[in-house]
């Protein structure tokens, strides 16, 4: 049985993770693909393909990405080359206090260029991607003309 795991499974934004996918067949191609729908709706995703090692396990951290949106071995690279699906838009957290970002992630067997409803995953998982801390104090700034926002640890 496949399955991906991320630990931890939520996180500051600015923390590494582990990225694993186990349970694939000695040097299975796939594709693993992030992705997310931000506070106006835009979709942002990466795909990466990877050729699982002799023991059938991908570890973008140890074994290099084949193409896809980016090639190499890139630990957190399927979080930082998520790209818009539509063109000119920037990944933007505005409630940086209120909720994280939700990245799913899932594994496709072989390359995926692109993926419709009937193509299932062959595992999936859901990870936290947090802005602020828990217990972290967000103040507004409003002096004059400047405009900022002041976050007091606990």
């Amino acid at each position: 049985m496949v399955e991906v795991t991320v630990t931890p499974q939520s996180s500051l934004a600015d923390r590494p993770v582990a990225v694993q996918v186990r349970g694939l067949s000695p040097s299975q191609l796939v594709t693993l693909r992030a992705w997310l729908t931000d506070e106006h709706g835009e979709r942002f995703q990466s795909r990466t393909f990877f050729r699982a090692d002799a023991g059938g396990e991908v570890d973008p951290g140890r074994h290099p990405a084949l193409g896809g949106s980016y090639s190499g071995v890139w630990p957190m690279g399927v979080f930082w080359f998520l790209q818009p699906d539509t063109l000119f838009r920037r990944l933007v957290k505005r409630d940086v206090a209120g909720s994280p970002f939700r990245v799913h992630l899932e594994v496709f067997d072989g390359i995926c260029l692109v993926t419709g409803p009937q193509d299932q995953p062959l595992a999936s998982c859901e990870v936290e991607r947090w802005y602020v801390g828990p217990g972290v104090q967000r103040v507004p700034i409003r002096e004059g003309r400047v405009r900022g926002a002041l976050f007091l640890p606990p």
